[in-house]
Formats: structure tokens, C-alpha cells, sequence
């Protein structure tokens, strides 16, 4: 299986719980995220969202979609949220939210293997815009957020390291 790590970090003018109640309220991002076709909760967890599972099927900028299932396993309010992915791709996404010089700070970080057996074969050729798309999404998610929140998106920053 081909391994990335991601790590992307927005700075948006937006309050700090307005942000976060957007990222942990998944069930309406394809409302406000280009990239999510759409999102169905399959197990509703604790009060806090502990154990629940939502099933995820996003398109990027190239022509494929995917499928996968997070359960949440950590949640601190207005702090991080975390979870577990399992489907065509396997491993953990997790949501980081502070404040720096006014603005609200975004740090997510996806760390996954495929699990697709045409993304396994061609990774050596595609990791790059593989890596390209995954950025792509990550920034229609930054921009997506400041015009549901009415609030100027600072920054996208972007990273992956290919394991």
C-alpha cells in the first residue's frame, strides 16, 4: 500500500468556535466543501461524538472518487478532533484548532495508506498529483469555510511527505 502523510494548516479571520462547530457539523460540508459529495452517519457514538461513524465520499480535481468511514476517537472541544479511517483509504485524520495574532489556526493532519488496488499499482508514477489533489481539496475546504463564515481565509499551507 502507497503511505502519505499530509499536513495542512488554514488561517482564517473567523471565530474560533464558529470554525470548529464547522469542521465537527461533517454532515453539512458538501454544502460548503467542494470536493465532499457526501456524507451519511452510519453510528451516532457517546454525547460526545466518541465512536460515531460517518461515511465520506469525496471527488478531487482529477477524475476519481472515494469512499472511506471515520469513527471518531478523540474530542476536545474547541482544541482537536480526531479519528479513524477504514475503507479505500486507512489511517487517522486529525483536526487541531487555536488562536494566534486574531485569527483561528487549522492544523490537520492525514496520515493513510491506500487501499485501493489501482492507487497501489501506479503510486510510484501518481504520488505526485495524488499529493496535487489532496492539496487541492484541502484548499476548496479553506476557501469553502470563509465564504460560509464570511471571513477572510489568511492562508493554506500545505505539506506531504510520501512514507
Amino acid at each position: 500500500m502507497a503511505e502519505y502523510k499530509f499536513i495542512t494548516e488554514w488561517r482564517i479571520d473567523a471565530p474560533l468556535t464558529e470554525v470548529c462547530d464547522a469542521i465537527s457539523h461533517c454532515l453539512d460540508w458538501p454544502a460548503w466543501w467542494k470536493g465532499v459529495e457526501k456524507v451519511e452517519k452510519l453510528a451516532s457514538g457517546d454525547a460526545d461524538g466518541i465512536g460515531s461513524v460517518h461515511r465520506f465520499t469525496w471527488k478531487g480535481r482529477i477524475p476519481y472518487r472515494f469512499t472511506f468511514d471515520i469513527r471518531m476517537t478523540r474530542f476536545v472541544p474547541l482544541t482537536l478532533l480526531e479519528g479513524q479511517a477504514n475503507g479505500e483509504v486507512i489511517g487517522t485524520g486529525r483536526w487541531d484548532f487555536s488562536r494566534e495574532d486574531n485569527a483561528t489556526v487549522v492544523r490537520y493532519q492525514w496520515h493513510v495508506r491506500t487501499n485501493r488496488l489501482w492507487m497501489n499499482l501506479i503510486a510510484p508514477i501518481a504520488s505526485p498529483v495524488f499529493r496535487w489533489n489532496h492539496h487541492q481539496v484541502m484548499r476548496q475546504g479553506a476557501e469553502g469555510m470563509a465564504r460560509l463564515l464570511n471571513a477572510r481565509l489568511q492562508s493554506v499551507h500545505s505539506s506531504t511527505h510520501s512514507m
